[in-house]
């Protein structure tokens, strides 16, 4: 690629054209005899298969199905054998390429949904299942049409689909100790999941978080694996029926698959996608301990964590995948890698990595990278350079799976067994059960005697989360991180205001909603619900064990009623164990919610009592992780693992915690917002084909480009919150970036936006965006803005960039929006997410 200084001096037009010059992938040659990842060379992340607990894999394949599965093998293409180990996401997958590349899976992502829209109704998800099985069954060529297999992140409920019932989320369900009702959720899930007609679920997450900075913790049942262990054939047996069930789809089941293998919730420092350098037998005792539960009950799948041991990835880790888990343990189903983890790999990139195969992976999650690694695998393949022995190996266990789950023989999905019984998305019988899941997870950490609340008075019910379903959901609800979802996307659903009001006016009492706190007629009692927003994986890493200062505005107003007399009761929804002593100190009582999903009026059912203001159903949750006494996770435990209060527990005096200074958690992916670069950012303006003609913006008013542009402060959101760019004419290009070169690989694989919010008054005669990597190299993606005379967030997608060539490791200048011509714009957020007004389009 064409470097900085090489390319600015030829102006936008022709850095536009250069810079949108493909190039090709490097092949990287591999040993076949040899554990795939380099780095193993020096031992590190290379595993002992002889300490681990051997298991016998229970799922029987009678003789005649192994002699159908091995004729099919036989008469396949190699190019049939590739496209079964290939699996892409409905973004930028058709039924005509399925049937073109004869592809064995498909998914839908976080923020994938049937058509382009996530929010499809599911008439039309079961719609597309069909298309996809037509094009995938086709045997017009002569090919033998292996059905493909649908994978959904169903990971509590069936998530994806408006009207689905929303169970707590693990880390709640870990909290009610109930391995009976793990399994009926797991049932329910797979009914839901066959109406709209998909097959098998990323689930269950069966990591055993650490370190609670991790954002995906809460999809984890608990910090001690004893308690997970419990949990997972359960849920195994749940979706799948057992090992000795065969043609699932002849009942109401589909595929599991337990995840992250291995050590995903013991990274350092509770990084997501990181390194865990716990020794071997803490990988083996603490994070391997839910996998033999897991291969006892059958379970078909297992997906490969993004993260590494000691440095080696697992998706390249020969010794864990196939000398632990498929030898060792006798793992007899296949592997599946998560979203572009390959591409995480030494030696590798998203578009080739043969050595993820040779490690162990049967399976490429390769949602938008699907093509190249389909020729990719095929020319090595062709050359020898994959062993054709390896490659059937993958096939074949792909196709066992299929064979026992009844899709080599099924009818097209909306044929089957409950396909478009859309009455059982929400079905009275499962929203009942995730009621019940939501009253045994509540754990109770403080009752002054205010519980259980009298249900004929009246009940003021305030906080910012009170009457949010998204909220009470979190990640991973109808799309990726779970935000900008309102009550409406909900239909059966019930909020935490709304289960209260109903309890309460039952009986003759009256509820008021009032977010601040305020109130028309003094209540009898308030129920505060506050916590953590919706956030899935990395965008929820925290930097400290402490709520985001932002959400913590509902102390003032315990502390406010409760100095008028008024009895507070602290409703906490979180993904995790969090340091809340002010809120603590602050309550009459402190309930902890987790994320209960659909049915908020599981909580009701605890807090509000009878007519006698006795209770109707007790507090029997406890904690599944020790609470934090500070923000500092290494400073001891203020509740213990276990703990948790009944009605029966006699109320203590309270002795005040002590209130530890919480810095502002920040968002390392800032990068420019109210007008501010972030701290060690910089916002410039420069002219890309003159030396020396930079100028960083300090202080405003301000001239540059030689009196070209003039820039000013504008209001946006807060006063002075943007910084307008009045351009005269000629090239310009204003930047944001950092002396320290960031790493974004993590979120381009991710399918995160760039985010910039922009006003346009004039538009320029072209416009690009664009990327500087700490090499120099610059990626510029054209786009149109119209001058409509309005803020806009824009989004485009990070991986438009690095096809630019750009190395996401790298990044010194994450930002640049450069122009040809008269220009006048204004800047005020420069950020990475998922929330864009309007995506741009790659170009």
């Amino acid at each position: 690629m064409p470097r900085f200084g090489k390319v600015a001096s030829t102006g936008l037009a022709t850095v536009l054209l250069m810079a949108c010059a493909s190039t090709g992938a490097s092949q990287t040659p591999i040993a076949s005899n040899t554990p795939a990842d380099s780095q193993q060379t020096d031992m590190r992340g290379v595993a002992n298969p002889e300490i681990w607990p051997a298991y016998t894999y229970p799922v029987q394949t009678p003789p005649e199905a192994q002699a159908r599965v091995a004729g099919i093998v036989a008469r396949m293409t190699l190019e049939e054998k590739i496209g079964q180990l290939v699996q892409a996401d409905l973004c930028c997958v058709t039924p005509e390429e399925v049937r073109e590349y004869n592809l064995g899976s498909v998914l839908n992502g976080g923020n994938s949904g049937p058509y382009g829209n996530d929010l499809a109704p599911a008439e039309d998800w079961l719609r597309l299942a069909d298309e996809f099985w037509e094009a995938s069954t086709d045997t017009s060529d002569g090919g033998v049409g292996v059905p493909i297999v649908w994978g959904t992140d169903a990971v509590h409920g069936h998530s994806n689909i408006i009207g689905a019932t929303i169970f707590p989320h693990n880390i709640g369900l870990g909290a009610a100790r109930d391995v009976d009702l793990i399994e009926r959720i797991g049932r329910a899930t797979a009914v839901e999941i066959r109406v709209t007609g998909q097959e098998w679920t990323f689930a269950p997450t069966v990591a055993v978080p650490q370190d609670f900075r991790w954002g995906r913790a809460y999809e984890g049942y608990s910090s001690d694996p004893a308690i997970v262990s419990s949990y997972v054939g359960a849920m195994v047996r749940g979706l799948e029926g057992g090992p000795g069930v065969r043609n699932m789809l002849d009942g109401p089941y589909v595929l599991a698959s337990t995840k992250h293998f291995l050590a995903d919730g013991g990274t350092d420092n509770g990084t997501d996608q990181g390194d865990s350098s716990v020794s071997e037998e803490e990988l083996r005792d603490i994070h391997g301990a839910p996998y033999g539960p897991a291969i006892a009950e059958g379970v078909s799948t297992v997906m490969a964590s993004f993260s590494s041991w000691q440095g080696v990835k697992m998706t390249g880790n020969h010794s864990l995948l196939t000398g632990v888990l498929k030898e060792r343990m006798d793992f007899g189903g296949f592997t599946v890698s998560d979203w572009n983890a390959h591409g995480q790999v030494a030696g590798c990139t998203n578009e080739s990595c043969p050595q993820a195969l040779m490690a162990g992976i049967d399976m490429y999650m390769a949602p938008d990278t699907w093509r190249p690694i389909y020729n990719d695998l095929l020319a090595r393949a062709r050359s020898g350079e994959i062993p054709m022995s390896r490659v059937d190996e993958a096939v074949t266990r792909i196709l066992t799976v299929k064979e026992r789950l009844g899709l080599l023989d099924a009818p097209r999905p909306s044929e089957r067994f409950l396909s478009g019984r859309y009455d059982l998305l929400g079905a009275p019988e499962h929203r009942e059960l995730a009621r019940e899941a939501v009253r045994k997870s509540l754990v109770l950490l403080r009752n002054d005697g205010v519980l259980p609340l009298a249900p004929g008075g009246r009940l003021l019910v305030a906080g910012d989360g009170a009457d949010d379903i998204a909220r009470q959901s979190g990640g991973w609800t109808l799309s990726w991180q779970g935000t900008g979802l309102t009550n409406d996307l909900f239909p059966g659903a019930t909020s935490i205001f709304a289960g209260l009001h109903e309890a309460v006016t039952a009986a003759g009492g009256s509820a008021e909603l009032s977010p601040d706190g305020s109130f028309t007629q003094r209540p009898d009692a308030a129920v505060v619900v506050f916590g953590e927003e919706p956030y899935a994986e990395f965008q929820g890493d925290r930097a400290t064990l402490a709520l985001d200062t932002a959400l913590t505005g509902p102390y003032a107003t315990m502390r406010s009623l409760r100095e008028q007399g008024i009895p507070v009761v602290a409703v906490m929804i979180t993904g995790r164990p969090l340091y809340v002593n002010e809120a603590l100190n602050n309550a009459d009582a402190f309930v902890v919610a987790w994320l209960p999903g659909s049915e908020g009026g599981g909580i009701a059912d605890v807090l509000v009592g009878d007519a006698n203001r006795a209770p109707r159903y007790d507090f029997t949750g406890t904690l599944p992780a020790a609470w934090p006494i500070t923000p500092d996770m290494d400073d001891g435990t203020l509740f213990p693992l276990g703990y948790g209060l009944t009605y029966a527990s006699a109320p203590a005096a309270w002795s005040e915690l002590p209130l530890a200074q919480v810095a502002e958690a920040g968002d390392s992916r800032v990068w420019f917002d109210a007008g501010v670069p972030a701290a060690a950012w910089s916002l410039t303006i420069a002219d890309p084909g003159q030396s020396g003609s930079q100028t960083r913006i300090t202080t405003m008013p301000a001239d540059a480009l030689e009196g070209r542009a003039r820039i000013t402060a504008v209001n946006h959101m807060v006063q002075e919150g943007a910084r307008r760019f009045e351009i005269a004419g000629g090239s310009a290009a204003v930047s944001v970036s950092n002396l320290n070169p960031v790493d974004i690989t993590r979120e381009t694989n991710a399918d995160i936006l760039l985010l910039f919010t922009v006003k346009v008054d004039t538009a320029p005669q072209a416009l690009g965006v664009a990327m500087r990597g700490a090499d120099g190299t610059l990626g510029v993606n054209p786009v149109v803005l119209p001058a409509n005379g309005r803020f806009v967030r824009y989004g485009l997608p990070l991986k438009c960039l690095r096809d630019k060539g750009i190395d996401m490791a790298s990044v010194a200048a994450p930002f640049i929006l450069a122009s040809e011509g008269r220009a006048d714009w204004s800047l005020a957020e420069v950020r990475l997410g998922m929330d864009a007004e309007q995506v741009l389009p790659c170009s």
